[in-house]
Formats: structure tokens, sequence, C-alpha cells
């Protein structure tokens, strides 16, 4: 049986700027999915892995409408309980009692990359256990199936870090990081391929395990470069890259089910269209 973890972080910060103009309005990781929003796939994977507290990082705006989701809507309960509609009570909770959820604000105007918001949960919450990352705009559609989380979770076995990797066609690697493997485990991930140069065709869709090592590689190159805003972005893929050169290991897990991705249009309309369907 696999370690157990418990902890999970999602950033949901940023603009949105792919998806404008209604991102003026709607966070992205709040853009419906059915209905439910794009970020909730990823939180209920998450706690049908066993993860009980999960860091959002979220945008300096408010409203924050992802706090607000998560919150109980005490005018909308009392609405159902006196229009005899307590049916849909069980409906309007979002989370379990067991599940909390920890909020830390990022400007999204400051540093800008994928180690940003996971090096500032780290510090704010003083993280020093392995933690799942799932980004909060995508997920793995596999209802009834093994879920994102849990295929990481048995991968890593709570002692090694652990990325996901999902198998497509291999015309289609020129668009993602691709990752190359020995003996089960990552040794980079080369971005944007020909598929006669790829080195697989599993593709790196930023769901991770990560131990407590290698998250303070992650703090650790945040804090000590300064990219100025029109230079290189602070991607996680850098600190794995030198956890991997130092001797760290990443499984590499897999997992059957959809990849969805509401970061376009044209993904969040298919999402859509799988998960309605």
């Amino acid at each position: 049986m696999s370690a157990k973890i418990t902890k999970a972080i999602i950033p949901v910060a940023g603009w949105g700027t792919r998806r404008l103009p209604i991102t003026k309005v709607v966070e992205k990781s709040m853009l419906p999915v059915g209905n439910r929003p794009l970020v909730d796939y990823s939180v209920q994977d998450l706690i049908k892995a066993g993860v009980t507290d999960i860091y959002m990082v979220v945008s300096n705006t408010e409203p924050c409408q992802v706090r607000a989701f998560y919150q109980d809507n005490l005018a909308l309960n009392r609405y159902l309980v006196d229009r005899g509609k307590s049916d849909k009570l069980e409906k309007a909770k979002t989370l379990p009692e067991n599940v909390h959820i920890h909020y830390v604000a990022q400007d999204p105007s400051a540093k800008y990359g994928t180690a940003v918001p996971i090096a500032m949960a780290v510090e704010e919450f003083k993280i020093n256990e392995p933690v799942l990352v799932f980004m909060g705009d995508d997920f793995i559609w596999n209802p009834g199936g093994e879920s994102a989380a849990e295929a990481l979770v048995k991968a890593s076995d709570g002692k090694n870090s652990a990325i996901l990797g999902v198998e497509i066609d291999k015309k289609e690697v020129e668009k993602y990081g691709v990752l190359s493997a020995k003996d089960g485990n990552l040794v980079g991930v080369v971005e944007k391929p020909k598929p006669e140069e790829a080195p697989s065709n599993l593709i790196n869709v930023s769901k991770y395990v990560m131990t407590p090592d290698l998250l303070k590689k992650i703090v650790k190159y945040v804090n000590e470069n300064d990219f100025g805003p029109l230079d290189q972005e602070y991607m996680v893929t850098d600190p794995i890259d030198e956890y991997i050169r130092e001797g760290g290991k990443m499984k590499i897990a897999t997992t059957k089910g959809d990849y969805l991705d509401g970061g376009s249009v044209e993904g969040w309309l298919h999402a859509n269209n799988v998960v309605c369907g």
C-alpha cells in the first residue's frame, strides 16, 4: 500500500490572458465545465486520493471567486430550506467536512511562472513533507477509474518525487513538453520536439508529487534569481532538472483517462463535450 500524502498545492492566480475577454470577470480556473468549475475537477481528484489540506495560490484581486465557491453560501442554504428544496443542500456543498482549503494571494504583476506559486505556498505554510502539485486549469477525466493523484501517490510511494505522463499520438508532441525516461525515472523534459526527435509520446501535464528536498530547490530557485518581466519565466522544470542532475529521483506515473485543458477556447469546449457528452 502506498504511503499517504495529505497535502496538495494548486496555483490558480494569473490573468488568464489566453481566455480574454471572459477572464476580465471570470477567473480562468472558475470557467465552467458542465456544472462545476475547472479547478474543482482537480480538487475532487485530490480528495479521492486522500488529500485533506489544499493550499491554493490565488490572485490578490477581490472578490476571489475560487474562495467564494468553496465557502458555504448561507443565503443560498436558507433559500433552499425556505422553499422546500433541502434536497439540494448537498449539491450546494462543495467540500467534505474533513477537507480544508488554505489560501495565499499572489500579485500577478510580480514574479511570473510555474515555480513561483509553489515556492509561495511552501514558505507561507512551512510545508516540509511530500505534497501533490496540480495546476488549476486542466485535469484528467477518468470517472470510475484511478485518479491522476492516486497514480502519482502510488508511483512515489511517499518517498520519491513523481511526475504524471499522459500518452498522446506522437504526431502531436510538438505542442508539449515531452518526458525523457530511463528505468521508470524522469531524465528530463524536452520542450516541443519534432515527432522524430521526441524521446517518448508521454507529455508533461504539470501534475507532480514533490518531496521536501525538491520543494527546497524550488524555493531557492525563485528567491535567488531576479528575472525581469521581459526575461524568462520562473519555470518549475528548471529546479526539477537541477534536482535530477544532482541525483534526485522523479518517478513517472501514468494513468488512463482523457487529458482536458481549459486554458484555450478549443480545449475548454472539448472538455465540456467529453464531460457532458
